[in-house]
């Protein structure tokens, strides 16, 4: 059973505890009645409201088997190396001689104590505990009473699920080098700690200084990271003792955005420099610790989230009017996402930029799994949904028709970050690396190449391959024509020959930034929100259709169906296709108010050209 049952299951109560709570209940309700023209309502109990909060967040988050792996390989069981405990050697010499077995009897009795062991739950529950992880967390307030509680709920359903909080606390209205800022921000702090404390969590004002101002000794010429934002402090594992103490205690730390300063003195700087500094200090500290044994009670301090919770929510995105892009790839858009920023949005986003600045310096120092998410304070238990799934609430590839209409997408939907890859486009099978995609198509469809046909169609038929990274994904697409004497007018057809991504980069994001590019450079071409930066024609060209297979039993065709135009069952196949946009736009703004007919002129026919051209494409497997 997954742990995300074991944690719902957990907030239930025993039968008889929820016998005697009804009958209490019942009472209650009898006396309120009775009483309720004269007094109030006493207030829902706390931890009542949490818990059921809590469980209705798991069941909105939906996970996929998948996701719960993914969760799971994060904070699940995990075998630990049992410490190696000998005895006295005066010990061992007594019971040698008072006992004597033989070699045979000694080695029955071990292995039938090691199957006991194993055997053992709680044993088992000591030698595999449940791994606690580490977030990095920005308030960037000031935030209401009220919204600091909505805050605190969504860190107590991270902690409970395994993630504890690392807070740092901005207050933006509170202009630097004012006096009283230094009480003002730890006034700030405090109000955290109480919000938390309320809802039953352990938190714990680190008020002392943990970083440091000015770069790294040693590397005061040089950034180690090549990014945009380069930290102005630092931290050594050292400084880092008050936060291991507090998680350590089950407390989750809560710290003002305050440094020491060249002359010893804790000066307030900018929360970014305070955030940007503990990701590199946490994940070095945790590295250097890797080999020790680590305690049962200890925390992985490698940041594993980042979460920038403020009042405007995610980076606006011009492809869906001002809305909060979904998902981004931070190494093939960050400078894209800047110079489309529109001027206009810096009066109601003032902070996007800087954050987005702040999530690929973080990430840059972050394992390639984590992920970074800008979300408003009225959406907490987005949270949870991205700590189970590692997904944004509507997925960025799916046509842009469902994203522009969907109720889940408004000014509060988070946006999430991921590190990313490179997205380039080759358009000449002689420039692919074929001994590297074809590592990646094998470990893909777990099937084996036949490479001397599959490599004789690229020749002919390629139009263009999309690459992530280094070959951790790939779409191909190929150019098939009509035959001499097919009826109609039919251009080629724009083939999506294959599509794969490595099993160690399913479920990081890759599937979505590749199917992105390949909108925008097929069907979704000549619209402007398909003008991505990724290597092709940067959105200037006539879209085309898109069609491709698959057999009617692959587990994918669910996330083919939501992202097609149709599709049609044929025997042991299944055709999609996916029309082109600006047709789609243009045929519609040609009829007004009365859209598209149920079938237009171009579609008559069009089913079965393509069915008889794809299907008669050779496979590219041996058998």
């Amino acid at each position: 059973m997954s742990m995300l049952s074991t944690a719902v299951r957990a907030t239930r109560k025993p039968s008889h505890v929820a016998l005697k709570t009804r009958s209490a209940q019942t009472f209650k309700a009898f006396y309120a009645t009775i009483r309720s023209l004269r007094e109030p309502k006493p207030p829902p109990d706390v931890d009542e409201v949490t818990d059921n909060d809590f469980i209705m967040s798991i069941l909105r988050a939906n996970p996929s088997l998948r996701d719960t792996r993914g969760y799971l390989a994060d904070f699940g069981l995990r075998a630990m190396k049992p410490k190696k405990i000998s005895p006295p050697p005066d010990m061992i010499k007594d019971v040698q001689e008072s006992i004597q077995p033989s070699t045979e009897t000694l080695s029955v009795d071990i292995a039938e104590q090691k199957q006991s062991q194993i055997r053992s739950p709680v044993i088992a529950s000591i030698l595999n505990p449940i791994v606690r992880r580490t977030a990095l967390v920005k308030l960037q307030g000031p935030f209401s009473e009220r919204q600091l509680e909505s805050i605190a709920r969504g860190m107590i359903y991270l902690e409970k699920l395994g993630l504890v909080s690392v807070i740092v606390v901005e207050k933006d209205d509170l202009p630097k080098g004012e006096s009283g800022e230094r009480a003002a921000v730890m006034e700030e702090t405090m109000r955290v700690v109480s919000a938390l404390e309320k809802y039953g969590a352990k938190a714990r004002p680190v008020l002392g200084t943990v970083v440091r101002l000015g770069p790294k000794p040693g590397e005061e010429e040089a950034s180690v990271k090549s990014t945009e934002y380069i930290p102005e402090a630092h931290t050594f594992p050292s400084d880092l003792d008050p936060i291991r103490s507090a998680l350590k205690a089950g407390e989750i730390p809560v710290l003002p955005p305050m440094a020491l300063d060249s002359f010893c003195r804790s000066v307030r700087v900018d929360a970014n420099d305070v955030i940007a500094a503990l990701a590199r200090g946490m994940g070095e500290a945790a590295a250097e610790s890797s080999n020790n044994m680590p305690d049962h009670s200890d925390v992985d301090l490698t940041p594993l989230r980042l979460m920038i919770i403020n009042k405007e929510g995610g980076v606006p995105s011009y492809a869906r009017d001002g809305m909060p892009h979904l998902l981004v790839n931070l190494a093939s858009e960050y400078s894209y996402i800047r110079n489309t920023f529109d001027p206009r949005w810096k009066s109601t986003h003032p902070s996007a930029l800087s954050n987005l600045a702040l999530a690929q310096t973080c990430l840059s120092y972050m394992p390639s799994s984590s992920s970074a998410v800008m979300v408003s304070h009225r959406s907490p238990s987005s949270l949870i949904a991205n700590l189970i799934t590692n997904k944004p609430a509507v997925s960025s590839s799916l046509p842009h028709a469902l994203l522009q209409g969907n109720r889940k997408i408004d000014s509060h939907t988070p946006t999430i970050l991921r590190r990313g890859l490179d997205v380039r486009v080759i358009r000449s099978a002689a420039e692919i690396d074929r001994s590297k995609l074809k590592v990646l198509l094998e470990q893909s469809f777990k099937r084996e190449l036949d490479e001397e046909a599959f490599w004789k169609r690229m020749d002919e038929s390629l139009d263009f391959v999309i690459v992530a990274g280094d070959y951790a994904g790939a779409a191909i697409v190929t150019t098939e024509q009509c035959p001499t004497g097919t009826p109609g007018t039919f251009a080629p057809i724009t083939y999506l020959d294959k599509f794969a991504v490595l099993p160690s980069h399913q479920g990081d994001g890759t599937v979505d930034f590749l199917w992105v590019a390949l909108h925008d450079e097929s069907y979704g071409l000549g619209l402007p929100f398909s003008a991505n930066p990724n290597g092709g024609k940067e959105g200037v060209g006539e879209g085309r259709d898109l069609v491709w297979r698959s057999r009617a039993n692959n587990p994918v065709n669910k996330w083919y169906f939501e992202r097609s135009t149709g599709h049609i069952r044929m025997g042991d196949w299944v055709l999609f296709w996916c029309d082109a946009e600006m047709r789609l736009k243009e045929e519609a703004g040609r009829r007004g108010s009365a859209g598209l007919s149920y079938l237009e002129h171009w579609e008559r026919g069009r089913l079965s050209v393509w069915s008889d051209i794809v299907f008669k494409i050779p496979s590219s497997w041996r058998k």
